[in-house]
């Protein structure tokens, strides 16, 4: 007997990438196994958008990197409220402020080069399986390279903006977020990295650069720890952060010149993106 479903004569790139292509056809639907596999995936993007972020596991996970650790919340008090009410993840809550301008008193007006805040975004799976691989081989280059570091925060119900009134309440000249990006179909772990100068409220998605896909089957957190390490390298040579910060094969340079003031980024592997 003939087999019922239709293959694709490109089927053979299947292999090469996770993409849904070549699914190939039974009649004039695709075939059972692809709408079942469709179907799982999208299951396991909705429950990536919906699970509960475990920022204390994330917290005790990272002390060994022997950073002081916040847990912080965003203004959201809750999941459904935080995924319908997107403004409320860019804020900090009155009581995560104040914990943080009492630790700067405290601190006798300490500033720093960067603060690292790691948050759920859309996908607490994809910040609680990423972000400590990235951040233990990013935490000890940018020690060695000098980098001054805020304590290390943990966000709630965050979105990329939560950067800006943290890195703004601690008085930083750069910080950096690590977060869930927006689950695809059969991609609910992947991590996204936004970078920014002189953080503060009302910064735009060209004042940021992003790495973006960070998981196993995508960019790995190893190698993304290099494309951020370099970033912020850059970005702290330049003063300045966002379109104007160029990556090239090899190198990542600043385009700061009078005549380009705005040239266009060019980048291979991370792109600007809102979340």
């Amino acid at each position: 007997m003939s087999d019922p479903v239709t293959v694709d004569c490109w089927s053979r790139l299947r292999r090469h990438t996770a993409a849904r292509i070549a699914l190939g056809r039974a009649g004039g639907s695709v075939p059972t196994r692809e709408l079942l596999a469709f179907n799982a995936d999208h299951a396991a993007a909705r429950d990536a958008v919906r699970a509960p972020f475990a920022a204390a596991q994330i917290a005790a996970a990272l002390r060994p990197l022997g950073s002081e650790v916040f847990l912080l919340e965003s203004a959201a008090s809750d999941r459904p409220t935080y995924l319908q009410r997107s403004d409320l993840g860019r804020q900090l809550s009155a009581a995560s402020s104040a914990e943080l301008l009492a630790w700067l008193s405290r601190n006798d007006g300490y500033s720093c080069d960067l603060v690292i805040l790691v948050c759920d975004g859309l996908s607490a799976q994809a910040a609680e399986a990423q972000a400590p691989l990235v951040l233990a081989a990013l935490w000890p280059r940018l020690l060695e390279a000098g980098w001054k570091l805020a304590p290390l925060c943990i966000g709630r119900y965050g979105r990329v903006a939560l950067m800006d009134e943290v890195g703004a309440a601690l008085r930083a000249r750069f910080a950096l977020i690590l977060l869930g990006e927006r689950p695809g179909l059969g991609t609910p772990d992947s991590l996204g990295a936004y970078l920014e100068a002189a953080p503060q409220p009302g910064r735009t998605d060209a004042e940021r650069n992003c790495v973006s896909n960070i998981r196993p089957s995508g960019l790995a957190p190893v190698l993304a720890a290099e494309k951020i390490f370099a970033l912020l390298t850059a970005a702290r040579g330049c003063g300045f952060s966002g379109v104007r910060l160029k990556e090239g094969e090899d190198s990542i340079s600043a385009l700061g010149s009078a005549e380009q003031p705005d040239a266009p980024q060019q980048l291979k592997s991370h792109r600007n993106m809102p979340s």
